[in-house]
């Protein structure tokens, strides 16, 4: 199958974000793709960079709703799973930062919400975000098992073979990352790395431009379940990345024919407690 990013800038205009938005699903689309993702809150502005910014409540939408349709629309339209992102607020007044997920009918599969929310400079996400509390689901699509970790969640490696052990053959990760954020290598190095020990693709969609406080690098990847980089978007400017994947490769990868036969479940559970006078919940979103 055929699988698509949609690296693109957010302007301040958000109507135009969303014309763009639909545009490029139809250029991947005459690519040949058959699944396409999107950004982080891929619509908006990155709100989470400032704090206090009280003008984002009102970006919040939920799902059903108007943007989520229209982007339901277009994939039905063009016959194109979608893996999207945008700032949900839900039937009790929640926000969350969350990734509907669309088969290619234009159907709600369902709603992955970001599960670790930060705060640290520039990325001030607890201000925004309640944890979410779907979990990791696998959807099973008609291009393959699609898992989503949407941007911090990536860091989590129990959450990334979460999605492993659930049977994913892609992990899609709207991310916004910026330039030098992490240490040289480490922002392809950990996602290659979940790639090969769960045997599974993935494909990291990144915003890209200079905002008010973060530039974001662009330079969206898609690696293969050996953790082989198979294509890069450029960086710094918009950019659209189609790339075949044989989902075969999952079943022969070495993680699934060498690795996963030794893993020891039954003693996770008890090593991953941790020290409950240290854990910390973090504090809820709006």
């Amino acid at each position: 199958m055929k699988i698509a990013l949609i690296q693109q800038h957010a302007g301040e205009d958000r109507a135009d974000n969303l014309e763009r938005a639909l545009d490029n699903m139809g250029r991947v689309k005459e690519q040949g793709a058959e699944c396409v993702v999107f950004p982080e809150v891929a619509l908006t502005r990155f709100f989470p960079q400032r704090r206090g910014f009280a003008e984002a409540a009102d970006w919040a939408e939920p799902i059903p709703g108007p943007i989520a349709d229209r982007i339901a629309a277009r994939a039905r339209e063009l016959s194109l799973v979608t893996v999207f992102n945008m700032y949900e607020r839900d039937e009790r007044g929640r926000t969350f930062d969350s990734s509907p997920v669309f088969e290619a009918d234009g159907s709600l599969l369902g709603i992955t919400r970001m599960v670790h929310i930060t705060d640290y400079e520039w990325f001030h996400e607890r201000e925004y975000y309640h944890p979410g509390d779907r979990g990791a689901p696998v959807y099973q699509t008609s291009v393959g098992r699609i898992g989503v970790a949407i941007c911090y969640d990536r860091h989590y490696p129990e959450y990334m073979r979460a999605l492993g052990v659930a049977g994913a053959e892609i992990v899609c990760i709207p991310q916004a990352g910026g330039v030098g954020e992490w240490p040289e290598g480490m922002y392809e190095a950990e996602v290659r790395t979940a790639s090969f020990q769960n045997g599974y693709f993935t494909a990291l969609c990144n915003r890209v431009g200079e905002e008010e406080k973060v530039t974001f690098a662009g330079e969206s990847f898609i690696s293969d379940p050996e953790g082989v980089v198979l294509a890069r978007a450029a960086t710094l400017e918009d950019d659209l990345v189609v790339a075949d994947l044989d989902l075969t490769a999952c079943a022969r990868s070495t993680a699934r024919t060498l690795f996963w036969k030794d893993r020891r479940p039954e003693l996770y559970a008890e090593w991953l407690v941790g020290d409950p006078e240290t854990e910390r919940e973090p504090e809820p979103g709006p």
